[in-house]
């Protein structure tokens, strides 16, 4: 039986989706024209690293949710902001191995506690099960995108 209120809510959840998304590409402008910037994806790449230590590309593609060309052009822009560096392993000239760079952890320390500082604040009204509930909403969210 067809539920108007949620049906109502279901939109409003979808438009919300639509607003993060634009929020995401506004971001991703950013990085590109704003010195020290980090889109989403550029953060998402250094909190691997730092979680996970040097990657090949491959790897971190994985790790970070991209394709091995979008995970070069990342590497390529934080190489240049000084984040990462690019080494050859000694035992397999063939492969790239992407570490962070001191800087790049300075880096990825100060954009945690930005976010996180800035998710506590926003988020003080809601208890820990709500929090739950908007994590588990979110990573539906994902996998629906991934099926369209």
């Amino acid at each position: 039986m067809p539920d108007p209120t949620r049906d109502a809510a279901l939109d409003l959840l979808a438009r919300a989706a639509y607003s993060l998304s634009a929020a995401d590409s506004r971001l991703r402008g950013r990085a590109t024209r704003t010195p020290g910037a980090l889109s989403l994806t550029h953060a998402r790449a250094l909190r691997v690293l730092a979680d996970q230590g040097p990657l090949p590309i491959g790897r971190l593609a994985t790790a970070t949710e991209t394709t091995g060309a979008a995970t070069t052009q990342l590497v390529n822009g934080l190489a240049t902001a000084g984040y990462v560096t690019r080494e050859r392993p000694a035992d397999d000239k063939r492969s790239v191995l992407v570490a962070l760079t001191d800087a790049g952890r300075r880096r990825h320390h100060e954009r945690q506690a930005g976010l996180a500082q800035a998710l506590d604040a926003a988020l003080a009204h809601h208890d820990t099960a709500a929090l739950d509930a908007a994590t588990d909403v979110l990573r539906q969210l994902a996998a629906i995108y991934d099926q369209l």
